[in-house]
């Protein structure tokens, strides 16, 4: 009975794990024009999102989305 519950935890675990994983943004200060990676999506009109529509899963994705984003690297 103990393994049964065990396997059920691994699965829900397994199968809830995505539900929270920690979206990550590409974005620009406007005053400096420098690329910077944030957890949450910018409010304010200080920082604007350049990675367009583009959500990245980790931080390692959202750094190699950043060296692809052309406003990121021309500055």
């Amino acid at each position: 009975m103990n393994i049964k519950a065990i396997i059920a935890a691994a699965v829900l675990t397994s199968v809830a794990s995505p539900a929270f994983a920690q979206p990550f943004y590409v974005v620009q200060d406007v005053k400096t024009k420098k690329c910077t990676i944030t957890e949450s999506k910018p409010t304010t009109t200080e920082t604007t999102v350049v990675s367009g529509d583009t959500v990245y899963k980790t931080r390692s994705e959202a750094e190699a989305g950043m060296k692809t984003v052309k406003i990121c690297t021309s500055h």
